[in-house]
């Protein structure tokens, strides 16, 4: 074993005050030097996301020393603010899972050692509440512990900037740097929570957070008259995947006048052993099975979930033979925006310098429909802060105006007083679109049938590629280094028109000259074909994986599909090539 990661280790194991739970964690690995490798080999580091990890003891794990660490480099960078700013504080928030409340509160102790001021929520609460009590609050910053989607073995520290959205990458380098100069975990200094109570340095929220949430949720509908005709008769099914859309999503379809749909009632319990799926992933069917149980006993028209922390929605929806079949994160995006832009033109309150932002990665459908309504398209790199980026640009330049956001790994935002991915809003709208095509005698199956019919049929897919373990970050960086080295001129026999190369940010068309791409530095590759189909290429930002992306388009769904399938299988074979 490495003396250094010995070192530290045993450290770890003579601290005094280390939590009983990680003690006897540290003890029962004393004799597998590959797992101590793994907790004590490598550091948390922040994604396009945050830092996010397994539970557990050590360096590379998710406990209360790794976030005081996160906590001590914020407040460090705010300790550089102004007096003003400063005193601002932060706003923190948590979801269901282990750990959660308590690093919630070592954050805000870290935080209040510095003498800066915290309002902690005073239970579960999803990200879009946490972003949206960052502006209402008129706070510098913001933090939401969450891991998101990821199984129950796994939590996340997430920053936010004062704007709402996910720290900008500027501030977050800082923060990480400054996080690195703290490396004596067992030194960074926490306040007690009687004291900084006394102090007035932590402040306790929750229902005035919400009801100022819920009035501007109000407002995300667009036919009210219609939701109150057919809405209120509208059957589906919600469930918040025992996470902390449960009580905020309810009151918000209900706000709005939804009146007849039901929950899941086992998945309406917020356990962080998520007991009735493994992946509390609204993307995988499995995570849908007692929805489809409940949705054909009531004949609901439509089945919608949100992920345990609620930015992201997924939803299935009724065939012609009953059976439920589950919408793709790009289908969910270009149903809904459809219908926006369909029903603010018929009020006439679609603008006329609209705009909508997507990821690169994302569904060209969206892009489509946009330019029917005259609405421009710009897209950004993957990562909802910088569509957040983009939003606000837009409210200081006056150039545009915003009227939807989307990633395809089923993120949507439809009014901007969120600056993240908002399920809340997602599912408001997404029943307002099913009671749309309701009211047409038809469901959302048909619905999506008639926009490919108009538009061409799209179909995309993500392929993802594990790479675990201390050496998965160099194998994963030597696969974009083989693709940048041998450039790929054709794929599944299809010509390469052009290749995006975001990390030099340039274009590189087929007859070699080269364009400048308007966009941050980020290690991502897409590759344009001949018939219009795109490849795009990419380490994740949280995860150990690398992710390829392949959309297609024709004019018959049958040709669609072939197409796709044929990438699919290239993607495939070019994962083995690289992989050897």
């Amino acid at each position: 074993m490495d003396e250094k990661i010995k070192s530290i280790y045993e450290q770890w194991r003579a601290e005094e005050d280390m939590p009983a739970g990680l003690k006897r964690e540290l003890a029962a690995m004393a004799d597998d030097e590959d797992q101590i490798n793994d907790a004590f080999g490598a550091t948390l580091s922040f994604g396009t996301a945050g830092m996010r990890g397994i539970i557990g003891a050590g360096l590379n794990r998710m406990n209360i020393y790794t976030v005081r660490q996160a906590a001590e480099g914020l407040a460090m960078l705010m300790d550089q603010l102004d007096s003003a700013d400063k005193a601002r504080g932060v706003a923190i928030s948590f979801d269901p899972r282990y750990g959660s409340r308590e690093f919630a509160y070592n954050s805000a102790q870290v935080l209040g050692a510095h003498g800066i001021k915290s309002f902690i929520v005073d239970d579960i609460r999803p990200v879009p509440e946490l972003s949206f009590a960052v502006r209402h609050l008129h706070t510098y910053a913001g933090i939401m512990i969450t891991a998101s989607h990821n199984p129950k073995q796994y939590n996340g520290f997430k920053i936010y900037g004062e704007d709402g959205g996910q720290m900008p990458p500027k501030e977050s380098a800082i923060i990480t740097e400054s996080a690195h100069q703290a490396s004596d975990l067992f030194a960074i200094k926490v306040a007690d929570i009687h004291d900084l109570r006394k102090q007035h340095l932590l402040t306790i929220v929750g229902e005035d957070i919400d009801q100022a949430y819920l009035d501007e949720a109000k407002k995300v509908n667009i036919n009210e008259e219609l939701i109150q005709n057919v809405g209120k008769d509208l059957k589906f099914v919600y469930s918040p995947l025992h996470g902390a859309g449960k009580n905020i999503g309810r009151r918000a379809l209900s706000t709005a006048g939804f009146k007849n749909f039901e929950m899941v009632t086992e998945q309406t319990i917020a356990d962080p052993e998520f007991p009735t799926t493994p992946h509390p992933n609204p993307e995988y069917r499995e995570a849908f099975d007692l929805a489809i149980q409940q949705g054909k006993q009531v004949g609901a028209d439509i089945l919608i979930e949100t992920d345990p922390d609620a930015d992201r929605l997924g939803a299935a929806v009724r065939q012609p033979d009953g059976e439920y079949k589950l919408m793709t994160g790009n289908q969910i995006a270009s149903v809904m925006l459809n219908y926006i832009l369909q029903a603010k033109k018929a009020k006439g309150i679609l603008p006329d310098n609209g705009i909508i932002v997507k990821s690169i990665v994302s569904t060209e459908l969206a892009t489509k429909i946009a330019n029917h309504y005259n609405v421009d398209t710009k897209n950004v790199l993957t990562g909802f802060k910088y569509i957040a980026e983009q939003i606000k640009n837009f409210e200081e330049s006056h150039q545009h105006t915003f009227q939807f956001g989307f990633e395809e790994s089923y993120g949507y935002l439809i009014r901007p007083f969120v600056r993240d991915k908002d399920a809340i809003q997602s599912t408001m709208m997404l029943a307002e679109v099913a009671a749309y095509y309701k009211d047409r005698g038809m469901t959302l199956y048909d619905g999506l049938q008639e926009m490919y019919q108009q538009y061409g049929y799209f179909e995309e897919e993500t392929i993802s590629k594990l790479f675990e373990g201390l050496d998965g970050k160099q194998k994963m960086a030597a696969i974009m280094d083989s693709l940048r080295n041998d450039p790929m001129n054709e794929f599944a026999d299809t010509k390469v028109v052009s290749v995006e190369d975001f990390e030099t940010a340039t274009r590189t068309l087929e007859n070699g000259q080269n364009e400048s791409i308007d966009m941050p530095q980020s290690n991502v590759l897409k590759y344009w074909l001949a018939d219009g189909s795109w490849i795009t290429i990419r380490p994740s930002g949280t995860e150990p994986k690398v992710k390829f992306y392949v959309g297609v388009e024709d004019q018959s769904k049958d040709k669609s599909i072939a197409r796709l399938d044929k990438y699919v299988k290239a993607i495939y074979e070019l994962i083995a090539k690289l992989t050897e």
